[in-house]
């Protein structure tokens, strides 16, 4: 998987990291059980600080995306909601996020079939 970071962005580069790889593992292109470079190997291969990458680590950790293991290093958890209902929490929170993203579509112009359009191919897009 190739992890693309804009070092010229708004957002931390270890919050495009965090996505990045949640993308991956939405998308297949990374699986259960597939481990992640180490810390360093992926901080030298994005020529950014060992920190940034950490603290992406950190978050997928308590986001319960990945899992750390002293011998293993970071390493992909299986999807922990597969078949099960989504938890009421994380509903609340894309409900808020869909709520922000169609204002700014609607205030830059999107009519509502394009933005659903945009949405359906986001999600067929992890579909795998």
């Amino acid at each position: 998987m190739i992890l693309q970071v804009d070092m010229s962005s708004e957002i931390p580069i270890y919050i495009q990291l965090r996505n990045e790889i949640v993308k991956g593992i939405g998308r297949g292109e990374l699986s259960a059980g597939e481990n992640l470079p180490t810390v360093r190997q992926l901080a030298s291969d994005l020529g950014v600080n060992t920190m940034t990458v950490s603290k992406a680590y950190q978050l997928l950790k308590s986001e319960g995306f990945i899992e750390t293991d002293r011998r293993k290093g970071a390493v992909v958890k299986p999807c922990m909601f597969a078949g099960k209902s989504t938890p009421d929490v994380y509903r609340e929170r894309l409900g808020d996020e869909l709520e922000l993203l169609s204002a700014e579509a609607k205030l830059r112009g999107m009519n509502r079939e394009e933005f659903i359009s945009l949405c359906e191919g986001a999600f067929a897009a992890m579909e795998v």
